[in-house]
């Protein structure tokens, strides 16, 4: 894959410019009252089916909230209607007090702040992991470079603190296609964290981890969350517990329950429609 193709695939495509389409501020995310995200009766319906049923959630800046629920939830399609993927058919969806996420497309989310990573990690497994790092940083539209542009120290330090973040620092010249699926996992986040993202969508992050692995991946989430604003989409109960402190939990595309962990665990109707089945 040529150099200028792996920067289009980070960057994604589509008309910032095409009219329509709302503007993202550049001085920043106004959070006034504290409110990074905030989705209020969002409803989503395919072909009659309500993914989403007047879904109603706000997340606090610095927040890490995990999301749980059983399959058709309407966890998958709450983050393509944050991420631009999906568009409402009502509701509003507000990053900060001012971006209607509803007039943007998928780049300009990502380009006001919101990085999304799948279940399945997508790496340049051909690339060294600090390499993959490089890409992702030349991918970001606000850095105004070309793709050939030697590394300021300023940006290489940046890098390496990065992997030190997610533990990869003594991996930076291995073949990312030789990472364990752990370490991967870790890579991609490393490579949203280039873009300096205000929220993070993580979407079942520890599947298929060792235990340590995901021991290492709950102290990383930690140690982001305060500087990021994380949802995390998770099954692993274990985990889930071992990082949340508010879980919110959908059932029938509508928020079924929120709280602590302890509470919402004990929540009569969490375990009959997921905990206890």
């Amino acid at each position: 894959m040529m150099m200028s193709r792996i920067i289009e695939v980070l960057r994604g495509s589509g008309d910032q410019s095409a009219p329509g389409y709302g503007r993202v501020l550049q001085s920043g995310i106004d959070i006034t009252h504290r409110v990074i995200l905030y989705l209020e009766d969002i409803t989503v319906s395919f072909d009659g089916f309500k993914a989403l049923n007047r879904l109603t959630l706000s997340v606090d800046a610095g927040e890490l909230r995990c999301v749980i629920g059983p399959n058709g939830a309407g966890k998958t399609t709450m983050m393509d209607v944050i991420t631009g993927k999906t568009r409402p058919d009502a509701g509003m969806a507000y990053f900060g007090q001012t971006i209607d996420l509803t007039r943007l497309s998928e780049p300009q989310i990502a380009h006001a702040g919101i990085g999304r990573k799948f279940q399945k990690p997508t790496v340049f497994e051909h690339h060294s992991v600090f390499e993959n790092l490089e890409l992702a940083m030349k991918a970001d539209k606000r850095v105004r470079r070309t793709l050939r542009a030697r590394l300021s120290a300023e940006e290489s330090d940046r890098i390496e603190a990065t992997l030190r973040t997610v533990a990869l620092a003594l991996e930076a010249d291995r073949p990312a296609g030789l990472l364990s699926h752990g370490q991967k996992q870790w890579l991609e986040i490393a490579m949203l964290l280039m873009q300096e993202p205000q929220l993070l969508l993580l979407d079942e992050p520890v599947a298929g981890m060792t235990d340590a692995e995901t021991e290492r991946t709950a102290e990383l989430f930690a140690s982001l969350a305060g500087k990021h604003s994380l949802i995390v989409v998770e099954h692993d109960m274990d985990f889930v517990a071992r990082i949340a402190r508010t879980v919110t939990v959908l059932h029938e595309g509508s928020v079924l329950a929120e709280g602590p962990m302890d509470a919402v665990q004990n929540d009569p109707r969490v375990i009959e429609v997921y905990l206890g089945r």
